[in-house]
């Protein structure tokens, strides 16, 4: 007992740590003290999102992780994805049971899938290891790894959002929301509509009559690419190589403009794709920070140029390592200002729908993250490592993901409904990541 009580309070303080700088920025967002008013909100956040979250993810990747731990976090990756998959399939449920209404269903469903694998880990994770009834041992260890350990979270979970959440609350607003295309234009860069690409189908006659025995018609082919019509071209000149055979000209003719079209289909398909997704998001500052990191931490050359106290560009890792200390209090500071909006703004959003997120991301998908890390345990898909372990479950316990604010600001559908239970389930944060944190310590210790 005294142990778990220990334990208990080792989770507590992170969370309060986390409680008092959001109750700072949302004094700071009042309009008595208006310093956090919206304007500056929004300059705020912008030096956050381009400068500090990538010195921080960049820096700690760079220092903490090596070739060797990266074999070792292969996993970590897949975890997140099981995360975002379940969470869909909570809020699939959620929707089906509440009855939510068609406006809120991808709101819903992005609230259930995509965690805050940003800031809140780089604080309870550190402020864990700095406690006296911490289970993962040397204080500053403990730090150090932590930190690697929550800024490829955080690099992996961006990537998941903004190419599968977005997507996804994309595909929901575009269908259920007629006339938002002309209500709200997208942002420069950004397509926000689902436009169907038709896949032009190539056409053949064969005419029995004709002496060459087949005749291919492409004067209905309205193709752009002039490939294609080189290809047709050379289908042509192969045809009078074959024979005089129909059935052999026939069928060859038949499998080469299957071909073609074949190859059209992907073509068109990759221009869906790369019309859909908003590279410009899935490649934030934070994920080409990572991927800097990685090559910094992984590639010897690199390593030893810049990271440790002898290298002779040292200087470089102290600076940005400096930087990006400053993303922690900053995001947490925006984060309580923003949920002002919540405080002040009424919604029409339905109380079972608040509840039936606030079950799932809390109660259910904590408890499915149980059995697959124990799964994955179990059958030495993961080192033993306690604090490796923990990050681990603590994916599945966090509240959702804050950038869901924007991406309901970006396709102009329930920005109110969005901050109402951005409020609330990140007031009952404090309470579950307690309770969650402290069995988790339990569980690996």
């Amino acid at each position: 007992m005294t142990r778990v009580l220990g334990l208990f309070i080792s989770a507590l303080m992170p969370v309060l740590k986390v409680l008092l700088m959001t109750a700072v920025g949302t004094l700071l967002a009042t309009d008595r003290v208006h310093i956090l008013g919206t304007d500056a909100r929004k300059h705020v956040n912008n030096v956050t999102f381009y400068v500090f979250s990538p010195a921080l993810v960049g820096s700690n990747l760079a220092k903490y992780i090596t070739f060797s731990t990266m074999l070792k976090l292969w996993f970590m990756p897949l975890n997140v994805l099981l995360t975002f998959i379940v969470g869909s399939a909570l809020g699939w449920l959620v929707i089906k049971i509440t009855r939510a209404s068609k406006d809120l269903r991808g709101l819903v469903l992005g609230c259930c899938a995509a965690g805050n694998l940003g800031n809140l880990p780089f604080i309870i994770v550190p402020a864990i290891c700095k406690e006296r009834g911490s289970p993962f041992g040397d204080a500053e260890i403990c730090s150090a790894q932590g930190l690697a350990y929550v800024s490829l979270s955080m690099a992996i979970g961006s990537i998941y959002l903004w190419t599968y959440v977005y997507n996804m609350m994309r595909i929901y607003s575009s269908n259920d929301s007629k006339g938002d295309e002309e209500r709200h234009q997208p942002p420069a860069g950004e397509t926000l509509q689902n436009p169907s690409i038709p896949l032009e189908q190539p056409s053949s006659s064969v005419d029995e009559n004709n002496t060459n025995g087949i005749e291919i018609n492409c004067s209905d082919q309205h193709s752009d690419n002039k490939a294609d019509e080189l290809v047709l071209g050379n289908i042509k000149q192969d045809l009078q190589m074959v024979g005089t055979e129909p059935k052999l000209r026939g069928l060859f003719a038949t499998s080469s403009i299957r071909m073609v079209q074949f190859f059209n289909n992907i073509k068109h398909g990759l221009q869906t794709v790369t019309r859909k997704l908003n590279l410009s998001r899935v490649f934030a500052p934070s994920t080409i920070a990572a991927l800097v990191g990685f090559m910094i931490g992984t590639v010897p050359p690199f390593r030893k140029v810049l990271i440790g106290d002898s290298a002779p560009l040292h200087v470089v890792e102290d600076t940005v390592y400096v930087v990006g200390e400053a993303a922690i209090p900053t995001m947490t500071l925006i984060i309580g200002a923003n949920l002002l909006k919540g405080l002040l703004k009424k919604s029409g959003v339905q109380y079972r729908v608040v509840i039936g997120i606030v079950v799932a991301r809390y109660l259910v998908l904590p408890s499915v993250g149980v059995l697959i890390v124990k799964f994955a345990v179990r059958f030495g898909l993961v080192h033993h490592d306690p604090l490796y372990l923990f990050v681990l479950l603590l994916q599945y316990s966090l509240p959702p993901a804050m950038n869901l604010a924007t991406i309901t600001q970006l396709f102009g559908i329930a920005q109110t409904e969005c901050s109402v239970i951005l409020l609330w389930t990140y007031a009952l944060a404090s309470i579950a990541i307690t309770l969650w944190t402290t069995f988790f310590m339990w569980l690996v210790g």
